[in-house]
């Protein structure tokens, strides 16, 4: 019964992890600014947790990432600006969705590409063996005989 009543209270607070991640004491005063902060925050990576986004881990350095960001927005920074300086202190890495530039090009064509060659390969594979599914030859007039020799006995 303990057990149960544990697994209960671990799944009712298990979903609310993240929702307590952002401390009221690091919201804005100014709802819009605070509406971008979030959207900035959502799109930037953990650099401890990998998984999660700033605005969701509860390390410490997701904590500061998100105080850089308001303290940027609050200084007049653009959404881009921010981003880029974030960019430029941790690398492209904290970015959930890689720019498609320079090298991650390769990573945004990679599907595409690959599915493209995929499909050539099937539909290759595909006529390939349906031309190998010829008819066999007609029996000579030998085995014809043979076979109803066989067959009749």
């Amino acid at each position: 019964m303990r057990r149960l009543l544990l697994a209960l209270a671990l799944a009712l607070l298990a979903p609310s992890g993240p929702l307590l991640a952002v401390q009221p004491d690091e919201m804005l005063a100014d709802p819009g600014l605070e509406a971008r902060a979030r959207a900035i925050s959502r799109d930037l990576r953990c650099p401890v947790c990998q998984g999660e986004s700033i605005d969701d881990s509860n390390a410490p350095i997701s904590r500061d990432l998100r105080l850089v960001v308001r303290e940027r927005l609050m200084a007049g920074d653009s959404d881009a600006e921010v981003v880029d300086f974030i960019v430029a202190r941790y690398g492209e890495f904290v970015l959930f969705n890689p720019r498609p530039e320079g090298v991650n090009l390769l990573l945004w064509g990679a599907g595409p590409l690959l599915l493209l060659v995929g499909g050539g390969l099937a539909f290759a594979y595909t006529r390939r063996r349906s031309r190998s599914a010829v008819a066999e030859p007609a029996l000579t007039a030998d085995e014809e005989r043979r076979l109803k020799d066989l067959l009749n006995q």
